[in-house]
């Protein structure tokens, strides 16, 4: 049982951590989608795209199995955090240099600038993960984490559209317009850096044996139910992966879309997202993690395969509006299974090798795609609708031979999946019991009194 003061060092962080995430999704609304763009302003080639999206992602998967051991020797999982996110705050400014010095060779310096970025931004996340899953308690994660999401999704949304109108008003001079977004993104990396300093850490649960070690853990990865489930997510992510870079060249290169149509297609599926993290949240606290990730699997594979039939402007919305619809839930979901099904002493390690396969995974996807894209046939008139085919059915496969392996680790009642989309298994007493998580000083008290004091 924590003490009071304990208790509102918390629900102080729990506040902090969504200013922090504020300004954090700040900046990723003006740089996540526009480095595909500027690398093709760069003229970069297709298979250089696939090279944008899988050396990060490479770097990064072998970055995250580095990263308990380095929090252990900073002392903290803050101590570790601090100076390699103020390192990622500053990797920005190299990057809008880029179209100004290196006039040979640029797309090149692009994709090393931005491996350096992605490592320093993402390293963080099984320190920062253990950290977020030891000051909100299982049964909120949900619902904070929901909240939390759709206030960055929303945070996002709008600055991807500033950041849209910003290129547009410098169309004559692009790559000014560049670099008044990356260094917009440096001022908000540094503003979120500041909220999460002053956020408390609780302290990590530590057993008087030593736990197993990051090899021990990975060649058991496929005996265990958690890393089932990584295993799992990662393949999933894989076969995103062979499409996932190449919707923005399609856009862009093939329908030959502006950067504001661009825009509008593209936040379609962000703002579905943001608008059904809480309500997937909610169900998942409920009936678990585990029946929303699969739920939502079935319609993941369906994704890509919706983009081969027209290139309707409205049709395309439609399309990533379902994107986010299923990517909301299964994103959410599938983060707080982790945090579940991981031990807290051990959590940091599990979240590691988490990133570490995913990152790798993400890399060969990338690489995947970029190399067989040039070399599939057409279909409606498109190379890459081709690819986006071979995405869908390769997701649909891994749905089918691995997500039955996969047991939920919480005691949840039973539902079936209308039930759970549709609500109908609660009722007023659930609600009651369940309670709104709101972001307010006050909480219920069953939170005050309980055990507590996460885009």
């Amino acid at each position: 049982m924590k003490t009071k003061h304990e208790r509102h060092k918390v629900r102080s962080s729990l506040r902090l951590s969504v200013l922090d995430g504020s300004a954090y999704a700040a900046m990723i609304g003006l740089t996540q989608n526009f480095i595909t763009p500027l690398a093709l302003e760069l003229k970069a080639s297709t298979f250089q795209i696939g090279l944008l999206s899988s050396v990060p992602s490479f770097t990064t998967a072998i970055s995250y199995l580095a990263a308990p051991n380095l929090a252990e020797r900073a002392g903290s999982r803050k101590g570790f955090m601090m100076p390699v996110l103020l390192a990622h705050a500053l990797m920005f400014i190299p990057i809008l240099l880029v179209p100004y010095i290196f006039h040979v060779s640029a797309v090149w310096w692009l994709i090393g600038f931005v491996t350096i970025s992605t490592v320093l931004g993402s390293v963080t996340f099984p320190p920062w993960g253990s950290m977020m899953a030891d000051l909100v308690p299982a049964q909120l994660r949900g619902r904070y984490f929901g909240a939390r999401g759709m206030i960055m999704g929303f945070i996002t949304q709008v600055f991807f559209y500033l950041a849209g109108g910003i290129l547009t008003l410098f169309s004559s001079a692009i790559f000014t317009g560049y670099a008044v977004l990356f260094a917009g993104a440096t001022i908000f990396r540094l503003l979120s850096l500041y909220f999460l300093s002053r956020m408390y850490e609780p302290p990590q649960v530590v057993t008087k044996e030593k736990g197993p070690t990051l090899m021990a853990m990975l060649r058991n990865i496929g005996s265990t139910n958690l890393g089932k489930f990584i295993l799992f997510f990662s393949l999933i992510d894989f076969c995103t992966l062979i499409s996932g870079p190449f919707f923005t060249v399609f856009m862009l290169r093939d329908l030959g879309f502006s950067y504001i149509t661009f825009v509008i297609v593209s936040s379609a599926g962000p703002i579905s997202n943001l608008l059904f993290l809480t309500f997937w949240g909610r169900r998942a606290d409920k009936w678990g993690n585990l029946k929303v990730v699969q739920i939502t699997s079935f319609l993941v594979p369906l994704v890509p395969i919706l983009w081969m039939f027209n290139d309707n402007i409205f049709y395309l919305i439609a399309v990533n509006a379902v994107s986010g619809f299923a990517w909301s839930g299964f994103g959410l979901a599938g983060v707080n299974f982790a945090y579940d099904a991981s031990e807290p002493d051990n959590r940091t390690k599990y979240l590691a090798i988490f990133g570490a396969i995913d990152g790798l995974a993400c890399c060969l996807g990338a690489l995947l795609g970029g190399y067989i894209a040039p070399q599939l046939p057409v279909i409606f008139s498109y190379q890459l609708r081709t690819l986006f085919l071979v995405s869908g059915v390769l997701r649909g496969l891994v749905v089918l031979l691995f997500l039955r392996q996969i047991k939920e680790v919480r005691n949840v009642s039973s539902v079936s999946s209308w039930q759970l989309i549709t609500g109908r298994g609660d009722n007023a007493d659930d609600e009651k019991e369940r309670g709104k998580f709101t972001f307010r000083k006050r909480r219920p008290k069953d939170v005050e009194d309980g055990d507590i004091e996460k885009p």
